[in-house]
């Protein structure tokens, strides 16, 4: 009995920091996110799957996620901050977004795209993200 139980403990010991550290990625976000456009609808919004949890594991979340100031400036991301969704600044209703970015397709396709070809040019076809 007692060896029994100075197993389990020893077992509860080894185990611990990867019960913490699944428990901490769980708190980043799902693990497969759909992304579309719903206040600049197309005629035909072309949804996008995003493995969020494969890119967790390949970057940081500041390399996507930021947040803006007041003025509309591109803040950096900070450890904690609430992620807002990406078309709630980036929309033809924000007034103060670049043209080059003021609609979520736009963002996402210089975003993603510009990461895509750098990492691997096949990845920055539209049937990757857009099945």
């Amino acid at each position: 009995m007692k060896k029994s139980l100075i197993h389990t403990c020893l077992v509860a010991l080894c185990c611990a920091p990867c019960v913490l550290s699944l428990a901490q990625a769980a708190d980043k976000g799902p693990a497969e996110i759909t992304l579309e456009s719903t206040i600049d609808g197309n005629s035909k919004p072309k949804p996008s799957a995003f493995p969020h949890g494969q890119h967790q594991t390949l970057q940081e979340c500041s390399a996507c996620h930021h947040s803006k100031d007041a003025e509309g400036k591109k803040i950096d991301y900070v450890e904690g901050q609430k992620i807002e969704k990406c078309e709630t600044c980036h929309n033809t209703k924000e007034v103060t977004m670049s043209a080059k970015v003021n609609t979520f397709k736009k963002a996402a396709h210089k975003q993603c795209k510009t990461c895509h070809k750098n990492t691997d040019p096949k990845l920055a076809k539209c049937s990757v993200c857009h099945k």
